[in-house]
């Protein structure tokens, strides 16, 4: 067998779990064939072989391709007034019910077209990939009819066909109640209309991947959440949460309850909720860019998720609201200084958990034989700097299905 491409002279982080810290191997190398890695480990130990390619990395530091498990990379216009707002003392959960919010993002995304949105979410996906993201999942929600819904998970199927990452799609349809829904009887209708027609219909489309909502106060009822669930079972689609950001709703609970790929946000999980996640293997992801420029106080139960043994994701949750953030490794930065992960926490939670937060384990987020040969090669001289520096570009090349891009 000639291989398609043979990587050395680097140092690699494969993120397997249970061995040295970060899954290091130095002075490595890596054989990649059919756009799959097969076998990584110490130079010292490759096997004689002939490659199409070989790619000399000069002592670089490679990883796994960065997973960003919770964007809503897809939407019309921006919201740098309600920032303004915030940074004046409005709370958001006070724009919100004055009509901004979620909601103010709903007009301009809806007069946008396919082409209009897939060319401003591939500035947004720029960032992304500078910062070494090779997957991404994006999020419906800022269209709250059925045809603006739909144009944006055929939008992110595009970016997953065209842009260069491997996308992961989210009906958000239970994202907020649209304006022409909040007279009286209007929000069964919405139920109705977002549970009972866009889902399937999208489902049929082939454009879903996993179903989410946001339950909270400000948004839809636990009741009406596990509405959305139920449907999402009968078709066969995992689901995920926006869970306990602003409250402790039961958001963590209900997300367990479902065996729900993750729940997300969760600064206000409850001891019980957190122990509910546990037992049902729920991926807590963290946002730490929402909690940045919310000004929040209260950060996720880091220390009872360790405790309980929940794995922690990190994302950028990258909005036009809430966290207008477009670099991975700047949220990974922001998980250590908010939050305090260990850099080592907070790789995993871009590779390796990111992964099961996108039900993707056995595809991408380790460096390991059969798995997508989907790598991110740094200058760095130890995977901790990932994490340290806060702005510095640190990606020298990267791979997808073990092509270079760019």
């Amino acid at each position: 067998m000639i291989a398609d491409r043979l990587i050395f002279d680097c140092h690699v982080a494969t993120m397997e779990a249970g061995g040295a810290a970060y899954g290091a191997i130095e002075d490595a190398a890596i054989v990649i064939f059919d756009g799959r890695i097969s076998w990584v480990g110490r130079r010292s130990d490759l096997p004689s072989m002939e490659a199409h390619h070989i790619d000399r990395l000069d002592g670089r530091w490679v990883t796994p391709g960065l997973i960003d498990c919770h964007t809503h990379l897809v939407f019309g216009g921006d919201r740098s007034g309600e920032f303004e707002r915030r940074l004046g003392g409005a709370t958001y959960e006070q724009i919100a019910r004055e009509g901004g919010g979620i909601v103010s993002s709903v007009a301009a995304t809806r007069a946008a077209s396919e082409d209009e949105l897939y060319a401003s979410a591939l500035t947004r996906l720029e960032g992304l990939k500078t910062t070494g993201v090779t997957t991404v999942e994006i999020k419906s929600g800022y269209g709250l009819d059925r045809d603006s819904e739909l144009k944006m998970l055929r939008v992110a199927r595009r970016i997953g066909r065209e842009a260069g990452v491997r996308v992961r799609t989210s009906y958000l349809g239970l994202h907020a109640l649209p304006p022409e829904h909040r007279a009286e009887g209007g929000r069964e209708a919405y139920l109705d209309l977002a549970v009972d027609e866009i889902l399937p219909m999208a489902h049929a489309e082939g454009l879903v991947d996993a179903v989410d909502a946001y339950c909270e106060p400000i948004a839809f009822s636990v009741g009406e959440t596990a509405r959305l669930f139920d449907r999402a079972r009968d078709l066969g689609l995992p689901v995920k949460l926006h869970a306990d950001q602003l409250s402790d709703g039961g958001g963590a609970a209900l997300a367990a309850r479902y065996g729900a790929l993750s729940a997300d946000h969760i600064e206000y999980a409850s001891e019980a909720g957190v122990a509910a996640m546990a037992e049902a293997g729920v991926v807590a992801v963290l946002l730490p860019g929402a909690y940045l420029m919310l000004r929040e106080t209260t950060p996720p139960p880091v220390d009872l998720l360790r405790r309980h043994g929940v794995d922690m994701a990190v994302a950028t949750d990258c909005n036009p609201g809430t966290s207008p953030v477009a670099s991975m490794t700047a949220a990974l930065n922001l998980a250590c200084v908010q939050f305090r992960l260990t850099p080592e926490e907070a790789l995993a939670g871009a590779t390796r958990i990111a992964a099961r937060a996108l039900g993707l384990s056995d595809t991408v987020g380790r460096i390991a034989p059969c798995l997508a040969a989907d790598l991110a090669v740094w200058d760095v001289s130890r995977p901790a700097e990932l994490c340290y520096w806060l702005g510095k570009p640190l990606l020298a090349r990267q791979y997808v299905a073990g092509n270079h891009l760019g």
